[in-house]
């Protein structure tokens, strides 16, 4: 079994990083792989499920993944249904520091079919690719929460408008 981790501290409130991590269309920018079935819009819900396709190193892909072990701003697990892998789980944990900052922890799993010749591959290829691939969400991620970018997934908190007072 393969395990990676990784961590970023992002200067954003907790809720909108964990609302980032769960919205369907910053996976998709991320990833470059598309969802055609199951939750394919808006933000994973406890028990959902997505089949992404598209081309990874070349080759066509498609990863089916359930949504697990949910709790909201606090953590929440995908696991591979089906797909190229003999066993897939990413842990997303959220860790609010009180203090308008957060710390996004991941952990990856995953095994690879085909004995040693996939362990070969997994271990020359898939783990440096998913390194990258974590690393360049944990940007994206940081770099939407603390600027303006976020907006462009989530919905907006409505700005209070005050009536206008005219001149005594």
């Amino acid at each position: 079994m393969f395990i990676l981790r990784d961590q970023i501290l992002v200067h954003a409130p907790v809720d909108r990083c964990f609302q980032l991590s769960t919205s369907v269309a910053v996976v998709e920018r991320e990833l470059k792989m598309h969802p055609k079935a199951g939750r394919t819009s808006g933000h994973v819900q406890p028990g959902d499920t997505v089949l992404w396709t598209g081309w990874q190193l070349g080759l066509p892909q498609y990863h089916q993944s359930e949504i697990r072990n949910f709790v909201p701003n606090q953590f929440f697990q995908d696991a591979m249904l089906r797909g190229r892998f003999a066993s897939f789980e990413h842990d997303h944990a959220f860790v609010d520091n009180g203090n308008g900052s957060v710390v996004l922890r991941d952990e990856l799993r995953f095994t690879m079919p085909f004995g040693w010749p996939g362990w070969l591959v997994g271990r020359a290829v898939l783990v440096p690719h998913i390194r990258g691939l974590l690393r360049r969400r944990f940007e994206l991620i940081k770099g939407l929460a603390e600027g303006d970018g976020w907006r462009q997934y989530l919905d907006a908190p409505e700005e209070v408008s005050h009536p206008q007072r005219s001149p005594v």
